[in-house]
Parts: structure tokens; sequence; C-alpha cells
């Protein structure tokens, strides 16, 4: 089946008050890893830098990841999934994206990061995530 009818297109794109603030805080938390990238210098302060480098990396990723996550799971139709646990699957999977990230670039940064490490890096989430899953 390939047509979409105009009620169920309009039950994917109607927000949840939680996804507008999910939303909301990406905006914000993207628009801060901006500022963060183009005026924060790391070789001058660095003791301020890579922090706030690395707590707007975590909310940038884990809130866009939300989102994109939570419309991939809204536009598959499984028995069982309602709203809630939608939401709730996609906020986990956003955290251990954001989280994967963070790693990989915090081993970027001390310069010990290989392709097999970030694989290796992405396969632990990614079992964390259908054992909690099943």
């Amino acid at each position: 089946r390939t047509s979409v009818t105009s009620r169920e297109l309009l039950s994917f794109l109607s927000m949840t008050p939680l996804l507008l603030r999910i939303a909301i805080a990406a905006l914000l938390s993207v628009s801060s890893l901006v500022v963060i990238l183009l005026r924060v210098s790391p070789l001058t302060a660095p003791m301020v830098a890579l922090p706030f480098f690395f707590v707007t990396l975590y909310l940038s990723v884990a809130s866009v990841a939300t989102l994109l996550l939570y419309a991939m799971w809204a536009a598959v139709s499984i028995e069982g999934l309602d709203a809630g646990r939608k939401i709730t699957m996609s906020l986990r999977q956003g955290a251990f994206v954001a989280s994967g990230t963070a790693i990989i670039f915090g081993f970027l940064m001390l310069g010990i990061l290989t392709w097999w490490i970030a694989v290796l890096i992405c396969a632990v989430f990614l079992l964390v995530e259908l054992a909690l899953h099943s």
C-alpha cells in the first residue's frame, strides 16, 4: 500500500506537547552548538570550550535524533506501539545515539579513534537497544 490518506498524514504530522518541547530543545541546542563552534576557541579557553562543546553536542544529537526516530516510528505501523511507547523508545534511542557520538568525538580528540573502534562503540549501543527492545 503506497497511498497515504490525509488522516494518516495529519496524525503523523501532529505534535504532542512533549514533541514540541523536544523540537524547541533541538533548535536551542543546535544554535548553541553553532555558537560554541564559531565563537569559542578551544585554544584560548580549553577549560570552557571543551565541556560546553560536549554538552551541546550531546543535547543537539539527542534531541535531533529523538525527533527523527519518532518520525520513523510514527511512519511504521506496528501493533502494540502507541504514541507514548514510540516517544519513550525514541528518547532512549536518541540518548544512545548521542552517547555514542560523544564517546566517538572524545576518542577522536584523544587521538585514539580508528574506524573499528567507532564500529564497536556503535555495536555496543545497538546491542543494548536490541536487548531493551525485546
